[in-house]
């Protein structure tokens, strides 16, 4: 079948099991609230304890007082937003906790203050029990939607017998689609875990057969924003890079600035209306897909993250925020620990791993992760008929330890158990998920190109144009586009994965709807420059940006409409093209000859990229078949740089990244363009859509991956062909949780 059998029958649970399930959750979360209360009360002072049952009753209350408030709280956060889901959420656990420790008999609290302290122990010990146990790290986030899942299960069930039918279908439909990137995932990282038994749930999947592995190459600019256009909107040709100079409107456009994000979402909008159109939603994504509710999406910042009463799951349930919060303090502790082994073991390739990078691989990996599952869980409980999240621990752990060291790989462990709960939990929802894994590029190891030839590429572009020696200062006070890239790469703009964190703490803040962010991307761009020279003119307006993602770069001359020709770049630098392709850590450089077609030069030799033909040595030749297509259709995007350049790679694969990072992404060598697709096996890839020889045809950009996508959820009528779901639209807020697709009311009054 080409996409599946939309109606494929789903049998109802039986409900004795899920009875037995329910109370087996109920005893469990029960027994390690009480084990974690108990030892909090031996330990913190001022608090004493005449009876074990005192212990069992304050856990039923704590356990009871989370189900009477959180309908409220709903509301609240409906209200007021996601601020005031956290602020509610953390009020309810203080009140409660402290209620019940007041009012039980046989406790006697002696300052009201020691209900933090007891809080925050309870938490310890119950993460520190599920580790012990080698319980899921995850779970607990879930618990709860679980429940309410089966309960309607139930109800559907006996409406089904009462009615006399053997089974009704899901309210909202009959299937729904779970698309989960794991960001940053090489085809062969994930080989290789599954090998190593890293990943169980996606090594099931494919032992059992229930799921295929269809490799897809990501083009140049393999970067997130560049496939998340190709795979949302079907436009990655709309991104030539992560950061640009825009001639259009005269300034450095960088794609993780809400600003920026939003006015490419204008753009991409004009391809079509996005995979999630028809009531999808978006969670942790750069763009928003046509998505009819957004959760943490950059291109939404400005209108806020989401509906507030979408985050009260994760912020009011007793322990899930505070055992985040306090596992994320021992995620930043780990990453210390092992970026010192790094170093004490003198691993090369490496680079430091201090700064802001330990708080945002705490954040990313525990707290991000967790908000992200109880988001995604939220939405398939109450029937979202297609989901897409981002999950970015794995990328950001693999930018500074690299893709196959051993964090990076445990980084990948815990993915892949949140995929194995949200796809248990897509079994038990009303409307059954069918879940697709995904990622939007892979990565490549390599010593970044500054620490091995002593300078970046920015400062050997001013050396070899005679421009003043060193890179622009971001406190250099003179105007312009160098004072505006350094401003953004100064501040920290070379991370993908600083936008979910940022979008987060922006909602927290207040600043939601307005420019500046918490984090990296708070570097504010300078305005728009409304002049831009011409040819005629360079002497006086030109200037130079360079921009890099990965080992790709840009070199945009700013007083031009258009990319400069190569004869014309020698005449005004003639140190300049000659320079770069001679470079020992540059492998390829492309231009454009005077009719305007790229050309690809090597230290020794020249293709040129419409016509293959090759003078001297094939620069392209040492990055495989596909290079010298992608570098012609890099040449070609709007707003492509003047010069593209890629760093030189090894026979092993390794890479310079003209950033400083150890594992990198964005233009050719090694694993970073090998992308993965794993589907449903009865889900068949149209061999129309694959490009290349009998023996090595696969899914060429993301775009093809996009169609592919719309063609499976339009087999299961879903997708931007259908009707929204609860009549929703294509604004951030269209829906709710208060507000579900029709016929899941009952879900979420559960």
């Amino acid at each position: 079948m080409a996409a599946g059998d939309p109606a494929r029958p789903t049998p109802p649970p039986k409900d004795r099991g899920s009875r037995v399930a329910d109370l087996r959750e109920s005893v469990w979360s029960l027994v390690a609230t009480t084990a974690g209360l108990a030892v909090a009360l031996l330990v913190v002072p001022g608090i004493s304890v005449s009876s074990p049952w005192a212990v069992l009753a304050v856990a039923l209350a704590v356990t009871v007082g989370d189900a009477l408030v959180r309908p409220a709280l709903r509301v609240l956060a409906a209200r007021f937003g996601p601020l005031s889901a956290l602020l509610l959420g953390l009020a309810a656990q203080v009140l409660i906790a402290w209620a019940a420790l007041v009012h039980v008999p046989g406790l006697h609290l002696t300052h009201g203050t020691d209900v933090v302290p007891v809080l925050v122990v309870a938490a310890v010990v119950m993460a520190v029990g599920r580790w012990l146990l080698g319980l899921r790290d995850n779970d607990y986030v879930l618990g709860d939607l679980r429940r309410r899942a089966r309960r309607g299960a139930r109800r559907r069930a006996r409406a089904a017998e009462r009615a006399g039918g053997a089974s009704t279908p899901a309210p909202g439909g009959d299937r729904g689609v779970l698309i989960v990137q794991l960001d940053g995932l090489a085809q062969d990282t994930l080989e290789f875990a599954v090998r190593a038994g890293l990943a169980p749930t996606l090594t099931r999947w494919l032992r059992e057969g229930t799921h295929r592995l269809e490799p897809w190459w990501a083009q140049v600019p393999s970067t997130t924003p560049a496939s998340q256009a190709g795979l949302l909107h079907g436009a990655a040709d709309r991104v030539p890079a992560f950061r640009w100079w825009d001639r259009e409107l005269g300034r450095l456009l960088v794609t993780n600035h809400p600003r920026d994000a939003a006015l490419l979402e204008e753009r991409l909008a004009q391809s079509g209306p996005g995979l999630l159109a028809g009531g999808g939603v978006a969670v942790s994504t750069m763009f928003s897909g046509g998505a009819a509710t957004s959760l943490l999406v950059v291109s939404r910042a400005r209108r806020g993250i989401g509906p507030g009463a979408t985050f009260v799951e994760f912020c009011s349930s007793p322990f899930v925020l505070v055992r985040a919060v306090l596992l994320t303090v021992g995620e930043l502790v780990k990453e210390l620990y092992q970026g010192w082994q790094q170093t004490a073991r003198r691993v090369e390739p490496r680079v430091s791993r201090l700064g802001a990078y330990p708080a945002l691989r705490a954040i990313t990996n525990v707290l991000l992760r967790d908000l992200n599952t109880s988001l995604v869980a939220e939405q398939m409980v109450q029937g979202a008929p297609v989901i897409f999240v981002d999950f970015v621990d794995h990328d950001e752990v693999a930018h500074h330890a690299g893709p196959l060291r051993p964090e990076s790989l445990r980084s990948l462990e815990g993915l892949d158990r949140v995929v194995g709960l949200l796809e248990q939990l897509g079994r038990q929802t009303a409307r059954p998920y069918d879940v697709v894994v995904l990622s939007d590029h892979g990565q490549s190891l390599g010593e970044p190109f500054a620490k091995t030839y002593g300078l970046t590429l920015d400062a050997l572009v001013r050396r070899l144009t005679g421009a003043a020696p060193g890179p622009a200062s971001a406190d250099d006070e003179r105007p312009g586009p160098r004072r505006d890239v350094a401003t953004a790469q100064a501040r920290g703009e070379r991370g993908e994965q600083w936008h979910e964190v940022a979008e987060a703490l922006r909602a927290l803040s207040g600043t939601a709807r307005g420019h500046d962010a918490v984090g990296p991307e708070s570097g504010r761009v300078a305005g728009d420059r409304p002049t831009r020279g011409s040819e005629t003119d360079l002497a006086t307006e030109q200037d130079l940006v360079v921009a890099a993602s990965g080992n790709f770069a840009g070199v945009w001359v700013t007083g031009s409409d258009e990319p400069l020709r190569l004869s014309r770049l020698v005449e005004r630098w003639p140190d300049l093209v000659p320079g770069l392709a001679a470079h020992p850590g540059i492998g390829v450089v492309v231009g454009r000859d005077d009719d305007g077609r790229p050309v690809a030069l090597g230290a020794h030799g020249l293709r040129h990229l419409v016509t293959g033909a090759v003078e001297g040595e094939d620069p392209t030749a040492v990055y495989g078949p596909r290079a010298a297509d992608d570098l012609a259709h890099a040449a070609g995007l709007d707003s492509a740089a003047d010069l593209l350049v890629v760093s030189s790679v090894d026979d092993a694969g390794l890479v310079h990244p003209f950033e400083g990072l150890v594992g990198s992404h964005g233009g050719l060598g090694g694993e970073q363009n090998r992308a993965v697709l794993l589907h449903p096996a009865d889900w068949e890839v149209d061999d129309a859509l694959r490009t290349g020889s009998d023996d090595a045809r696969l899914l060429v950009g993301a775009d093809a991956v996009h169609r592919q996508l719309v063609a499976w959820l339009a087999a299961l009528g879903l997708g931007p062909a259908a009707p929204p779901a609860g009549g929703g639209t294509s604004t951030s807020a269209a829906r709710t949780p208060d507000e579900p697709p029709a016929g899941h009311a009952e879900e979420v009054a559960s």
